[in-house]
């Protein structure tokens, strides 16, 4: 299957302090890959650099066969890249569908995003109890249910995902990534999946890469990365 989302040779940096080294991955249309790794070893800064931002960069970012790391992180966002960053960023004064509205704020389509509000809602049924509520009066795991929930009202092609399960209860967690598996089954959105819990990350992937001080030092199908034990006790800590 063809790759939506590939870098090639991908420097990047803060300043000058350099974080990610001739760093190459790719995401296949419709799949999902998991990218593993140890606190501070390149993880979000990798989801930056896709996006172009708050971070300085060299090599290729290449998403449906057209280069676009010169690009303006608005233009990336129209492209169809959803970004979830760690910390869930809810706009915490407004409400659950004042930020949803948000998400869709670079669509043309305005006719249909009133749609989707419905469409999102069934994923996230406690959303549609709490949409006239304030975000910030939402749990920890609801939080992160609208941060997914509003980026979907972009309609994206690739979903970047950074630490969905941070501070959430297991049986949370579990309804998370149950709905994750289903947006990437009933509309083929594909993911790219920042995670600390290796264990559950590589159970919904299909692939997944292991990147550390920067570096990819291993990349393959995540049922044989997970199943390979000298592999689980150095890098993915289970």
């Amino acid at each position: 299957m063809a790759a939506i989302l590939e870098t090639r040779g991908l420097d990047a940096a803060y300043g000058q302090t350099q974080v990610l080294s001739k760093l190459s991955l790719a995401v296949e249309e419709g799949g999902i890959t998991a990218l593993l790794g140890a606190n501070g070893a390149g993880k979000t800064t990798t989801l930056r650099a896709i996006c172009n931002m708050m971070v300085r960069l060299s090599g290729e970012v290449w998403f449906s066969g057209a280069r676009i790391e010169a690009k303006a992180t608005e233009d990336i966002v129209r492209l169809g890249i959803a970004h979830v960053p760690d910390g869930r960023g809810t706009f915490t004064g407004l409400t659950v569908e004042e930020n949803l509205r948000l998400g869709a704020y670079v669509r043309r389509d305005r006719a249909r995003v009133a749609d989707d509000y419905a469409r999102v809602f069934a994923y996230f049924p406690r959303l549609a109890e709490r949409r006239h509520q304030q975000a910030g009066t939402l749990s920890g795991g609801e939080q992160q249910m609208l941060a997914i929930a509003r980026a979907l009202m972009l309609r994206p092609r690739l979903l970047l995902l950074d630490e969905p399960s941070f501070g959430l209860a297991p049986v949370l967690v579990q309804e998370i990534f149950a709905n994750l598996a289903a947006i990437n089954r009933d509309e083929r959105v594909s993911i790219l999946l920042v995670e600390q819990n290796a264990n559950m990350a590589l159970q919904l992937a299909s692939e997944a890469y292991l990147i550390e001080t920067g570096r990819i030092v291993m990349h393959g199908p995540s049922a044989q990365i997970g199943s390979d034990e000298s592999v689980r006790r150095a890098y993915l800590g289970y």
